[in-house]
């Protein structure tokens, strides 16, 4: 139980995908604008990341070792990951319009996040904390997926509330807009750093 513990708020802070690892930038930029925003796509984004990881490990396991076709990791796990977004899609779109037109063309993008697909890789090719096996076991693999995408939404939600911020502040003008978002989002990593300690 530590050493799963450990690997959650690994997942969360100390590698966070966004801020420390720097993928899934697209939409961390791109729908940070608004706070309800960066929720409903903080929620949605650990939503497929919890059940992709699964899926793909359970495909890992199952179907690409057994055949060995592991070749084939990167197109079956795309795969997966974009069946999951297209069911994401279609329940935000039957139940909260307002949330499916505010992400507008980035919830789609979830399927071309890279943090989600690096999430479904580090799953089948990191060493397992809890057993002898070589990669991540079943329940390793549900606390990392779903602790990175508790990781990617506190980012999203944090990186939000410091735009709404901005946008009652005196900026200089040639700083207004993405320039310092883009500083913002720097200092936030570099922040998150502090998570990893310091080595000299």
């Amino acid at each position: 139980m530590p050493a799963l513990i450990g690997l959650a708020l690994t997942s969360i802070f100390v590698q966070n995908f966004v801020l420390v690892k720097f993928l899934g930038i697209c939409p961390f930029l791109g729908v940070s604008k608004k706070l309800d925003t960066a929720i409903g796509m903080g929620m949605a984004v650990t939503f497929v990341m919890t059940l992709a990881s699964i899926m793909t490990w359970l495909c890992q396991k199952f179907i690409l070792v057994p055949l060995n076709i592991e070749y084939m990791q990167t197109i079956a796990f795309i795969v997966i990951i974009a069946a999951l977004v297209q069911f994401v899609e279609m329940f935000l779109q039957k139940s909260i319009p307002s949330l499916y037109s505010s992400l507008g063309i980035y919830l789609p993008l979830i399927t071309t996040n890279c943090a989600v697909l690096g999430v479904a890789l580090l799953n089948v090719n990191s060493a397992s904390v809890i057993s002898s096996e070589g990669s991540y076991t079943l329940i390793e693999t549900i606390v990392n997926g779903f602790s990175a995408g508790i990781g990617f939404m506190i980012a999203i939600v944090l990186f939000a509330g410091v735009r709404e911020r901005l946008e009652s502040s005196d900026i200089p003008k040639a700083l207004q807009g993405m320039p310092i978002a883009l500083i913002s989002a720097s200092l936030l990593a570099m922040a998150f750093l502090g998570f990893a300690g310091m080595s000299f």
